[in-house]
């Protein structure tokens, strides 16, 4: 998601770095380290994961930092910082953390299935399934198509920066209807014509949740449940329900600033997530996200021809190389070759990771967002290293 910024050049590029760039001047709290914890199949390979993770914590700030990889047929569970600030408290291996962003993949996924079903057209205007609700300021829903919100290329301006998540003390505890989120969206004029460009927006989810109500009949949660969750066999992930402000455990607590301006760090562990709806109010655990990743590249979630247009990707002109499809990135490998994925970013954590087509898949998370602790920009950018390092070492 993307909450908070002070800068828009920071905010460009940490908002698909982290699809939800947080930056401010952060009060640093130190975070006690554990040492790495032993589990089956540990070996020289975790080395180099194990030094990033390690890296998040003492060098970024990051309370805690956690991998699930698997690929040539090992799996591998790191862990390394504290569960708590200012404790030694062990961070729980694949703890729980809020997926933010990654739930965009898992609702991308129910409209492209609603398609092989005949049901959605992915040229088809959004005008058709949501008559006279996409309305405003150079915004028309007659000329959006579904496959132009998949894709970030509607030019629809982003709720996110215009419902006050830069105070989060302020939004921690407030509930958001998704009808107020888009009455946000679009009292601001279009950024773009559909079509001219690329640009990371969460409006653009917000109405592919109400297209999925709109076409099924039934709540977008439940769908995301029945036909991904379920299908996939994720144990591990859920739609918070309405009024649940908990993250299940085992967890790591995450943390945040309560706003830009002071610098007052605060347990965001317990929050509303509505504001991120179908855009990012799941949670999930690493390995969940990287299961899910694998299973969705393997065609067992989506009918071939549905999954290639998912795969058809435009430049999301973000860091070199990264192209965005629909609802999934494309992200070039330091070892060669790209990972498909998303991530995700709520206050308390930011989760990274995807799958290969040769087989790897890794899910990681921290316990903040970039900006939090240490410099954002450089905090953002370790956090995609670390990530590299688990599919490439």
């Amino acid at each position: 998601m993307t909450p908070k910024t002070t800068t828009s050049k920071l905010r460009r590029c940490l908002l698909v770095i982290a699809a939800a760039g947080l930056v401010g001047s952060a009060t640093t709290v130190a975070a006690v380290a554990n040492p790495p914890e032993e589990t089956p199949g540990r070996g020289s390979k975790d080395r180099a994961l194990q030094k990033s993770l390690d890296a998040l914590v003492s060098e970024d700030k990051f309370p805690a930092a956690f991998a699930w990889v698997r690929k040539e047929g090992r799996t591998s569970s790191l862990v390394s910082g504290s569960a708590r600030l200012g404790e030694q408290a062990p961070v729980p291996h694949d703890g729980y953390v809020r997926a933010g962003s990654n739930t965009k993949t898992f609702t991308a996924v129910v409209v492209l299935q609603l398609v092989a079903e005949g049901k959605v057209a992915l040229d088809e205007p959004v005008e058709t399934y949501l008559p006279g609700v996409v309305r405003g300021e150079g915004i028309d829903g007659r000329k959006i198509t579904v496959r132009q919100l998949l894709q970030h290329t509607s030019g629809l301006p982003n709720y996110t920066e215009h419902i006050g998540l830069e105070h989060f003390a302020k939004i921690q505890h407030k509930f958001f209807q998704p009808h107020d989120l888009l009455t946000a969206a679009l009292a601001h004029p279009a950024e773009f014509a559909p079509g001219a460009k690329w640009k990371y927006s969460n409006t653009n989810y917000l109405l592919a949740g109400m297209l999925i109500e709109k076409v099924t009949e039934r709540p977008v949660q439940e769908q995301i449940a029945e036909r991904v969750i379920r299908k996939a066999g994720l144990r591990h992930t859920s739609w918070p329900q309405p009024g649940d402000m908990t993250v299940p455990k085992p967890h790591a607590r995450g943390y945040a600033l309560s706003s830009l301006e002071n610098g007052k760090v605060v347990d965001a562990t317990r929050m509303d997530p509505s504001w991120g709806g179908a855009a990012g109010q799941m949670i999930s655990t690493p390995s969940d996200l990287a299961k899910f990743a694998r299973l969705l590249l393997d065609g067992k979630l989506l009918a071939p021809e549905q999954l290639a247009e998912m795969r058809k990707t435009v430049d999301a002109p973000i860091m070199p190389g990264w192209r965005y499809g629909l609802g999934v990135f494309s992200i070039p490998l330091s070892c060669g070759g790209v990972y498909w994925g998303h991530g995700g970013d709520i206050d308390g954590y930011e989760t990274r990771g995807g799958a290969t087509d040769d087989g790897r898949s890794v899910g990681l998370a921290v316990t903040a967002l970039p900006g939090t602790f240490s410099d954002a920009e450089k905090s953002a950018k370790a956090v995609m290293a670390a990530t590299d390092t688990a599919f490439c070492n």
